[in-house]
């Protein structure tokens, strides 16, 4: 299990390699749910998302000879573009494996950053692909099952547990595992009392499938939130998350853009449905915990294109 301490270590090695995001009460959001929202912008990371986080924390930590082999990792789209402007930044020879229902924006900005992209025809092979790459000798960096990887992530609870004020329940999206593993494993040290909750997408619910069958299992994918699908977690952000958070919940993709629009319309953000997720299960929260909650909402990622909302606002109907 990753410790506060080892957030602590993580935060002092990316410190002027990343952001410190801004933590803002949103009277807008709070307005809409009807009780206290305080969000944490991390679409204003570096390359628009948290995993900036956890792409230098991991390479920072390479040693000279894993450095010189150069890295490699899977992404369906923000890992990878974190990865390969982290690389740039510190001269590391990175590759991304991408499946290719990743978005070609992010697919565009991996290779402008001067990573090579491998594109593979589901995230499955995606994966297998990384594994081949790394049996011959280059360094991985997961986008999860990774100790310095979800401490770097875990850096996100600790700025939210100093900046946000009297917090009684934190909902963070759930991907593989990473942030909310690292997030959990912050905030339950620093505010034993806040509730943290889990949020996926219908069709990328590995986590809740895993908690389901006591264990990590292979899931089908089918959400559009490319970020958010990854086809297992691991083990070790099922131990976190079955230990750390309250409950996970899942939302059908047409709910997360919807929640998209009304980040945009109350909350003045452009966030990916990846974060958009958040909004829907919210409400849910609310009706499990009554009066008196203050809510924090992680707003992971807001790398998507207008074209892409365009388009799956048409897709389901929301115009």
């Amino acid at each position: 299990m990753i410790g506060i301490a080892d957030v602590e270590a993580a935060a002092e090695r990316i410190a002027g390699h990343v952001v410190r995001t801004p933590t803002t009460a949103s009277p807008g959001l709070s307005a809409l749910l009807g009780v206290p929202v305080t969000a944490k912008l991390e679409l204003l990371q570096r390359t628009g998302s948290f995993k900036a986080r956890g792409a230098a924390a991991k390479l920072l930590s390479l040693g000279e000879a894993e450095r010189a082999a150069g890295v490699v990792a899977v992404s369906g789209g923000n890992h990878g573009i974190a990865l390969a402007a982290m690389a740039r930044a510190l001269e590391v020879k990175a590759t991304v494996v991408m499946p290719r229902s990743a978005p070609a924006r992010s697919v565009e900005i991996v290779e402008s950053s001067g990573a090579t992209v491998q594109l593979t025809d589901d995230m499955e092979s995606a994966f297998a692909l990384m594994t081949r790459l790394r049996q011959e000798g280059l360094t991985p960096v997961h986008p999860f099952d990774d100790p310095v990887v979800i401490a770097g992530q875990g850096t996100v609870g600790l700025e939210f547990a100093a900046d946000a004020g009297d917090l009684t329940d934190v909902l963070v999206s759930i991907g593989g595992g990473g942030l909310i593993a690292g997030v959990a494993a912050a905030l339950r040290a620093l505010r034993p009392g806040v509730r943290v909750w889990g949020v996926e997408t219908e069709g990328a619910q590995a986590m809740s499938e895993a908690l389901a069958a006591g264990g990590p299992v292979p899931v089908a994918l089918s959400s559009i939130v490319s970020t958010l699908s990854a086809p297992a977690v691991s083990r070790l952000t099922y131990e976190h998350v079955s230990e750390l958070v309250t409950e996970v919940l899942v939302v059908p993709d047409r709910e997360a853009v919807l929640g998209s629009l009304a980040l945009a319309d109350h909350a003045k953000v452009w966030a990916e449905p990846a974060a958009g997720c958040l909004l829907p299960a919210a409400r849910w929260v609310l009706e499990r915990v009554g009066e008196g909650a203050r809510l924090g909402l992680v707003v992971c990622g807001g790398n998507v294109t207008t074209g892409d909302m365009i388009a799956w606002t048409e897709r389901f109907g929301l115009r």
